[in-house]
């Protein structure tokens, strides 16, 4: 079973997917942010492209464990996306996927110089990559 997740940013969307087995994630791709129902659109429509059976939205949270700003507003994200789509949704804490993502670029050799830009899809195969192997497939 196939599986997407997103990292709702302010102004960028990663999004992964998984492999078939739902078991390997990979970035996929980076959305402009436009409005959270173009967003949203956006994102049920490479869910049902790329035939995933679940999509995994990315949430923070603050140090009491209540979500914070950005995470209330992946949360309204979710809610959006529901409206456009009848693939099941899951919230998923996504601290610290971008620091991971940054130290994976590093451990994979990445140039200093290779190291700038932006970091949502990586961060976004994190976050589906911890969701996968906390849920492995039966």
């Amino acid at each position: 079973m196939k599986t997407l997740a997103v990292d709702p940013g302010s102004k960028r969307i990663g999004i992964a997917i998984s492999d078939e087995t739902g078991a390997i994630a990979n970035p996929l791709t980076v959305l402009d942010h436009v409005s959270r129902p173009l967003d949203a659109a956006g994102v049920a429509d490479l869910a049902v492209r790329h035939g995933a059976a679940l999509i995994v939205v990315g949430q923070s949270f603050d140090e009491s464990g209540q979500p914070n700003l950005a995470g209330r507003s992946s949360a309204r994200f979710a809610e959006a996306l529901r409206t456009q789509t009848s693939i099941p949704i899951v919230l998923w804490d996504e601290s610290l996927t971008t620091q991971d993502a940054r130290s994976a670029r590093v451990q994979m050799g990445a140039s200093r110089k290779n190291r700038t830009g932006h970091l949502d899809a990586l961060a976004a195969t994190v976050l589906l990559q911890s969701y996968l192997d906390a849920n492995p497939s039966k």
